[in-house]
């Protein structure tokens, strides 16, 4: 699966490097118009839960048990001895059903493990209930939320942990209250939905029955397979996999591929941070409330699983004394405002890749954009006419400078006739020409070159934003995330190509020539798979382009 990721991995860094090696044709193509040398002659459906009167029943194949529980190694608690190959002697378990308007959840008495969740105003095609499904415990993806008590100073000590069986001590439709007990030690876990949320209270109590104190580890972790998430298009995708937050580390991503190669570079003890694991538009994430050092850790394990996770020691915790830690696990899209809201960095799970610098500014006009109309597409609009005429002054010169060349094509084309035999001479009368005709040789790259950055940082502000999921725009575009279903859109961007190529000066080379002729094809053919907002952006920048070049040649008397 690491394999098949880094194959598409490469497929988007193709494209991207696509974009740039096309834009540096075009810098080409403007400067060799210019250049006084003559260049001539150079998923199936899977994830699948049966529900029956809320009530389900499965093998508890959690995928749980093939894993080594949790060490530490900073804070001193002793790991314990591992458990394998237990699987398929576990007996079938209903699994408890909680909701609210966001969530559906369902978890395994079995270590009180949270394996299942729906969300429920997420519309999916990849899954049978029609909506997105994160924590899923299938065939094709193993993936759940765990926690537990390990010991400290005792080897041989079993606690109860996410092996361990729990009873239902309470339920209600939002909240379930677990208990296990195991060495004097009670475990309670208390998992509750509040309405609107997305976020999970998980409330974890500790009850030492014994007649000492004891000091004890409690460990929340994810657990996953590197499986893709369902529905990921071939021809791009964003990163998935493990992520770790805290103010001395910041935001860092140890990817399962360095984890399997143990090249995996993250800070261990922190008092402060999150962690999570991310994929496209979605997030599941550990947020921790108090100020209370932890160790943070990244693992593989048997059969390409792998957890993220932190623990937390717990000490001196007295005779039947009892110890309470609250933490919110968050399980939903990745809304920048809602995720602001909720932990410090948890918004930079939304991966922007190098150019978050320009691309956060640029979602910010975008939203504030999406507030005044109403509508993801028309921000789009708003938004590249809005960077076309703060970018105006500069490509306006640029224009001016490409029209004069445009008008100066017959005497180009009659210097090079005179001078095909004679390179020195035809530098010179070329130098000649544009001293006299007062055009800058490099008038017209500025305006590409400036374009660059903004097109890739638009690119994945388009790619990677959530709330552009499920957007609607105009008649056939319901989704701007999603390619245009008639491929209406690639089409008419690439006649628009062709016309801006029309107005641009004739390339002096003939194979040049050709190739630039061939590039809208080629455009159009890789924007039939990428999200329609994003071909929608190039469409109306290519349109105001032509608009501004059109305008600015015919006040020139230059022919259009």
């Amino acid at each position: 699966m690491i394999t098949f990721q880094k194959k598409r991995m490469k497929f988007r860094t193709t494209f991207l490097l696509i974009i740039f090696s096309f834009s540096l044709l075009l810098i080409w193509d403007s400067w060799s118009t210019y250049s006084t040398i003559d260049k001539q002659g150079s998923p199936s459906k899977s994830l699948q839960v049966n529900d029956k009167k809320n009530e389900l029943e499965r093998n508890d194949n959690t995928g749980n048990l093939d894993s080594d529980l949790p060490q530490l190694k900073e804070l001193s608690v002793i790991k314990p001895t591992p458990i394998d190959d237990l699987v398929d002697k576990r007996q079938k378990t209903s699994l408890i059903e909680i909701k609210n308007n966001k969530l559906r959840l369902l978890i395994n008495p079995r270590g009180g493990i949270i394996e299942y969740s729906e969300l429920l105003d997420q519309k999916s095609d990849n899954s049978d209930s029609g909506t997105v499904l994160l924590l899923n415990n299938s065939e094709m993806l193993k993936y759940s939320a765990q926690t537990g008590l390990i010991s400290a100073g005792q080897t041989n000590s079993k606690l109860p942990d996410h092996l361990s069986t729990f009873s239902v001590a309470e339920k209600t439709s939002n909240q379930v209250v677990l208990t296990a007990e195991n060495e004097n030690v009670q475990l309670k876990k208390i998992i509750q939905l509040q309405d609107n949320s997305n976020a999970i209270n998980v409330e974890h109590e500790i009850k030492n029955l014994s007649n000492k104190a004891i000091n004890i580890g409690l460990y929340f972790q994810l657990y996953r397979d590197s499986t893709p998430p369902e529905g990921e298009s071939s021809f791009y995708n964003t990163y998935t996999g493990p992520v770790i937050y805290t103010k001395e580390g910041k935001f860092q991503k140890p990817s399962f591929s360095d984890i399997e190669k143990s090249k995996q570079d993250h800070i261990k003890v922190a008092n402060d941070g999150w962690l999570g694991i991310i994929q496209h538009y979605y997030v599941v994430a550990w947020l921790f409330k108090n100020e209370i050092k932890r160790e943070f850790y990244t693992r593989k394990l048997k059969n390409n699983k792998f957890s993220v996770g932190a623990i937390q020691l717990l000490e001196n915790i007295g005779a039947n004394e009892k110890r309470s830690v609250s933490n919110i696990l968050y399980v939903g899209p990745q809304y920048q405002e809602e995720l602001k809201k909720l932990e410090d960095g948890l918004d930079l799970v939304v991966d922007y890749g190098v150019l978050t610098v320009i691309a956060k500014p640029i979602f910010w006009l975008l939203d504030k954009l999406h507030n005044i109309v109403g509508n993801w597409g028309w921000a789009i609009v708003s938004l590249t006419i809005t960077i076309k005429l703060l970018f105006f002054p500069l490509t306006a010169a640029s224009y001016k400078s490409m029209a004069k060349m445009k008008a100066v094509s017959p005497k180009i084309m009659k210097i090079r006739e005179q001078h095909k035999d004679n390179k020195m001479q035809l530098n010179n009368a070329m130098m000649e020409l544009y001293k006299k005709e007062k055009i800058n040789p490099l008038g017209g790259c500025l305006p590409i070159l400036i374009q660059i950055p903004v097109f890739i940082a638009l690119y994945w502000v388009l790619l990677a934003s959530a709330e552009i999921r499920d957007a609607p725009w105009i008649f056939w575009i319901k989704d701007l995330s999603e390619p245009d279903p008639f491929f209406i859109l690639p089409v008419i961007m690439a006649a628009t190509m062709f016309i801006q190529m029309k107005l641009n000066p004739a390339p002096p080379d003939p194979l040049q020539a050709k190739i630039m002729m061939a590039m809208p094809i080629i455009f159009s053919i890789f924007f039939f798979f990428f999200p329609s907002g994003l071909v929608l952006y190039w469409l109306v920048n290519n349109i105001v382009s032509i608009a501004q070049q059109w305008s600015i040649m015919r006040k020139l008397d230059v022919k259009v």
